[in-house]
């Protein structure tokens, strides 16, 4: 099985790190095949413009999801686009690790899924959630807060996180064809002892080898395989017609 961790923290020795290098050595013993999209470390340029293509389709007037389309279908990304689009690709299972800030991802995290999840490669009109390229295939988040589980509930200063987190599972990953797992949270990991954060790492690792190993999620995978392929099929219509 093919793995992808998207890692999003600027700092080597932050807990978030922990959690990715967790992710990276228990999923390898297990036997798995994971690659490393380190986004800081690979200096990864979150900011969307012409330089994302070697094609051009239309030189007057830049509509970035037309010029996605065109570049789909005639090899016309960016190097470093190109690269992690076939990283996306390969991966059966997708781990995003990174720290909630502002309440959500952040903006380095957020601009790979605008570039990289580009229409004509990972969604097309009409193609979306139960139709969507990535169907069988599942999607976790990693994450680290600064506030404590208390202020993470209902009726307190931020919410539920699942109601923090529904645009990133319902907007990106479940309109992509993603089968999203209920995140794992470390909460105010800054906050609490040495003896909390490896107790959160032990958790993290059992997560993650229950969800690499579960058979009837890989049964699942293997039957929807053929309808994921069935909705890639070439879109030879154009991105939205209408000016924005």
């Amino acid at each position: 099985m093919n793995i992808l961790i998207v890692y999003a923290h600027p700092e080597s020795t932050s807990f978030t790190a922990a959690l990715k290098d967790t992710a990276l050595r228990t999923l390898a013993a297990a036997g798995y095949k994971v690659e490393v999209s380190d986004l800081y470390g690979e200096g990864f340029n979150p900011v969307a413009g012409r330089h994302d293509f070697v094609t051009v389709l239309d030189p007057q007037r830049f509509h970035y999801q037309s010029e996605q389309l065109h570049a789909s279908k005639m090899a016309g990304f960016s190097t470093e686009l190109a690269r992690e689009q076939a990283r996306l690709m390969r991966a059966e299972l997708l781990l995003f690790v990174f720290p909630l800030w502002w309440g959500g991802l952040p903006a380095i995290l957020k601009g790979w899924f605008d570039r990289v999840c580009a229409y004509g490669v990972a969604y097309a009109d009409g193609m979306r959630f139960d139709g969507g390229f990535f169907v069988g295939r599942r999607a976790v988040l990693g994450i680290v807060t600064g506030g404590t589980p208390e202020r993470f509930s209902a009726g307190n200063t931020y919410g539920e996180i699942g109601d923090v987190l529904y645009p990133v599972r319902r907007c990106m990953l479940e309109y992509l064809g993603f089968e999203v797992i209920e995140p794992f949270v470390a909460y105010a990991a800054p906050r609490v002892d040495d003896a909390a954060r490896e107790d959160y790492l032990r958790r993290w690792e059992a997560r993650l080898r229950e969800i690499a190993a579960d058979s009837s999620w890989h049964q699942r995978l293997r039957a929807q395989s053929g309808d994921a392929a069935a909705n890639r099929k070439p879109d030879e219509g154009s991105a939205w017609s209408l000016q924005r």
